[in-house]
């Protein structure tokens, strides 16, 4: 029983011996790096490359390193594990400023749109149309002409984001600066936004992140084995199928008579280089921060009984009657329309809920437009049919038109 004591204890003292020597920082003068040693470092295989060998599984291991290797890195515990994730700004050490109210607004119209104007959109429409004939539109008699203007409401809140995951290089002497001193912190790092409501992205490396660690993809070996030979370096003839022999006693010229010949994509060497280290055997492994820019809009368009439907109208502008940008916009006030007014209320609290906990909001537009949209009756040959003429580019919608035809592409 104490033979069996003593062991235990000898077994447990080697083992702790050895993830403290693993596990220690080691610190260089040389050019000023810092680094973690590398345990489990194992140099190249030597030596030829064995003719036969078991199969190798379809797999390329793991494609990163186990988070749980870094999670003890300062001010970024757990918020790098799994991959990474958004991370929620800090709350702003001053008090937020209040957005102010915008000027009420008088009721604006644009005038409707003169029967030519409308007649030159049809005509046009129609000649866009390969199956279209042009009949209708040039020879129809507009009989009556409506307006439905519309107003278009819409919220833009432009926010920054950030988020950080682990990711890892090929080591080749870069700087390594783990432990060095605390790294910043992820809002803390300086990022140039671009011009404002313009989506972007910007990848940072965080400084006082980086060490190096053994290749994990190929165990610091620095090359794998060929999935296509099996790490034999060489596969089975195609042309005799491995007999050497093509017809009878004629020999196969493809493979000299040995029925197999050396692999092609790891040239007869049985392993190929690491497609994760390159060779290098080592990784640099740190902290990317990535920074990116949302311009998330919204739309509310006010309901029309013109018979268009509303989602034709997203692919037109309007006549811009209001517009109010600032670090966060108040509701609009004293808009005539009440709908309007209420839907801004609307979007207004649903950006701010969606957008400040996980993002930073930088800025905030809102804006109204008057979009024309003139519903056209007209005759031809008898009957009477209808188009819309819509948005300041004039769109023509006509989805009975009454002159098309089958093409055939032959």
């Amino acid at each position: 029983m104490l033979l069996h004591n003593t062991t235990a204890c000898l077994i447990l003292l080697a083992a702790a011996k050895r993830f403290e020597m693993e596990h220690q920082p080691i610190y260089s003068n040389q050019g000023g790096h810092y680094g973690i040693s590398n345990p489990g470092y194992v140099p190249t295989a030597g030596g030829a490359p064995a003719m036969f060998a078991p199969p190798v599984a379809d797999s390329q291991g793991p494609s990163a390193p186990p988070a749980s290797m870094f999670d003890s890195m300062p001010g970024y515990e757990g918020t790098v594990a799994g991959g990474g994730g958004f991370l929620p700004p800090p709350m702003p050490a001053v008090p937020t400023p209040q957005p102010q109210p915008g000027p009420e607004q008088p009721h604006w119209n644009i005038p409707s749109i003169s029967e030519d104007t409308a007649r030159d959109a049809f005509v046009l429409f129609a000649s866009s149309k390969c199956c279209y004939s042009s009949a209708p539109a040039k020879d129809g008699v507009i009989t009556d002409m409506e307006a439905f203007n519309t107003y278009r409401y819409r919220l833009e809140t432009f926010t920054e984001s950030r988020s950080t995951e682990w990711s890892h290089e090929p080591y080749s002497g870069q700087t390594v600066d783990a432990y060095a001193q605390p790294p910043p912190g992820p809002w803390d790092i300086p990022a140039q936004a671009p011009n404002f409501f313009l989506n972007g992205k910007k990848t940072i490396k965080v400084p006082y992140t980086s060490s190096v660690k053994s290749c994990h993809s190929c165990v610091g070996m620095g090359r794998q084995p060929c999935k296509d030979c099996a790490g034999a370096g060489n596969k089975v003839c195609w042309v005799c199928n491995g007999s050497g022999y093509r017809h009878g006693d004629d020999r196969c010229h493809h493979c000299s008579g040995r029925g197999r010949e050396n692999c092609s994509r790891c040239h007869g060497q049985g392993s190929k280089q690491c497609d994760v280290c390159r060779g290098k055997q080592q990784l640099l492994v740190y902290i990317n921060l990535t920074v990116k820019w949302t311009n998330n809009s919204d739309d509310y368009v006010v309901e029309q009984s013109s018979g268009l439907r509303v989602d034709n109208l997203s692919k037109v502008s309007g006549k811009e009657l209001f517009r109010d940008s600032q670090y966060m916009v108040y509701p609009v006030m004293g808009f005539p329309d009440p709908s309007v007014v209420n839907a801004a209320q609307r979007l207004i609290n649903d950006h701010q809920a969606r957008f400040s906990q996980t993002s930073r909001i930088l800025q905030q537009r809102q804006t109204i437009e008057l979009i024309p949209v003139t519903k056209v009756t007209y005759t031809w040959k008898g009957n009477s049919h209808l188009y819309f003429v819509y948005g300041n580019e004039f769109k023509v919608n006509a989805d009975n038109y009454p002159a098309t035809c089958c093409c055939t592409i032959l």
